[in-house]
């Protein structure tokens, strides 16, 4: 305890040194500009070590009479920076959201428009993870339309990309894949840093896992985790979780600890990674118990990932009725408790899925609530004559068209 003291006093008179180099000398000579611009990025280094938002929101209201007198560029560089320190900081997205509008305001009024629109592209981005999906869409749409007429296509790239991940939080895909669509168009054109190419193939995963395509969203996912490990990137680990994610749901849970025993693999092996070998352990015992015990272990890294979640739910739903229908198909009638005990699932969760599938037609049943019991019915046999019926529908058709074509021929020879 007294160390862990000892180290904050610690950083605490280090921030006040740097404090003091950073305000003390007010030369704008280059030399002491870049001895400055060195003491801010300890000086916020160090805030985030405290973990004092509030010293770094404050540090940037106090750098204003030095940014006058600097380039606006190496302003926006300063500005950007303490704002992504900012973000480091566990539980600051409020903060940074109120940053982010004072910095907005304060560009507006200095006619920074580069700066201005870069922040803005920020806060909408903090929009979309506090779920306030109107506010963001509103931000983007409004700077689509003027960085349109400016043909920054590197930024026009990042509220495109941004603009689809916003689409696709709201479930309407069509809009998401058009925005993906014209951020991959305006990046053709450009030559785009390879963290940007590795989001971009990243988003092009997910709409394609969310088609179902798991193959191709897997090739895409690969693209993105060889870049993000590449980089030496955090996102490597959530690219990674969800290349073992399409291999699960391609039925090739197999393949899962081949991958993760990789040399690219190894480099991420941790809890996100362990949570997915579960999974794909889960599912190739076809344990309902078992895959339910992995969601209620690995909560943070399943459950609390949107993306995945979603997914495995789906799975589970699958793999639930899969275990039913091979349950019940020795039955007539069979009491809903006994399925219950024989799946080690509760008696509730069995009947409502069962009444579900009902309803789907994924058999022929019914539920007997007074006597406990499921009715199962044997399945009729298709009606042949549909078919046939169809097949002489098509087969008078093609004899009209016949015909048709051979009256045209003696109209044409008299």
């Amino acid at each position: 305890m007294a160390a862990a003291s000892g180290s904050s006093e610690d950083l605490k008179a280090k921030a006040q040194q740097l404090h003091q180099t950073v305000f003390a000398d007010t030369a704008s000579d280059a030399e002491s500009v870049k001895q400055k611009e060195e003491a801010i990025g300890q000086l916020s280094d160090t805030y985030v070590k405290l973990q004092d938002a509030k010293a770094l929101t404050q540090l940037l209201s106090q750098l204003r009479p030095f940014f006058a007198v600097i380039p606006k560029a190496k302003t926006a560089k300063i500005v950007r920076n303490i704002i992504d320190q900012i973000a480091k900081i566990p539980n600051s997205t409020d903060i940074q959201v109120a940053v982010c509008k004072e910095q907005v305001d304060w560009a507006i009024a200095e006619k920074r428009t580069f700066l201005r629109q870069r922040i803005q592209l920020r806060l909408a981005s903090l929009y979309l993870a506090t779920a306030e999906y109107t506010e963001s869409l509103k931000i983007v749409g409004a700077l689509l339309t003027e960085v349109k007429k400016l043909d920054d296509k590197l930024l026009l790239v990042d509220i495109h990309l941004l603009e689809s991940r916003v689409h696709h939080a709201l479930r309407n895909q069509p809009k998401s894949r058009a925005s993906l669509t014209a951020a991959r168009t305006a990046a053709n054109a450009i030559y785009v840093p390879i963290s940007l190419q590795a989001e971009i193939d990243t988003q092009s995963g997910i709409l394609h896992a969310d088609e179902r395509d798991f193959k191709t969203a897997y090739s895409y996912f690969f693209e993105a985790f060889e870049q993000f490990s590449a980089l030496d990137d955090p996102q490597a680990v959530a690219v990674l979780k969800y290349m073992l994610l399409c291999k699960v749901m391609l039925s090739e849970a197999g393949d899962v600890p081949a991958i993760i025993s990789s040399k690219a693999g190894l480099k991420y092996v941790g809890r996100d990674v362990d949570a997915m070998r579960a999974v794909a352990k889960a599912y190739q015992d076809r344990s309902l118990k078992e895959f339910q015990g992995v969601l209620d272990s690995y909560k943070d890294q399943l459950v609390g990932d949107v993306i995945i979640h979603t997914h495995l739910t789906a799975l589970y739903g699958t793999l639930l009725e899969q275990n039913l229908v091979r349950l019940i198909e020795p039955f007539s009638r069979v009491e809903i408790s006994h399925i219950a005990s024989l799946i080690d699932l509760p008696l509730a969760t069995v009947e409502q899925k069962l009444s579900q599938m009902i309803l789907d037609k994924k058999f022929a049943g019914t539920l007997d609530q007074g006597a406990g019991c499921l009715e199962v019915f044997a399945e009729p046999p298709a009606a042949g004559m549909y078919g046939d019926a169809l097949d002489i529908m098509d087969t008078l058709g093609s004899v009209v068209d016949t015909l048709w074509a051979r009256s045209q021929n003696v109209v044409a020879a008299v």
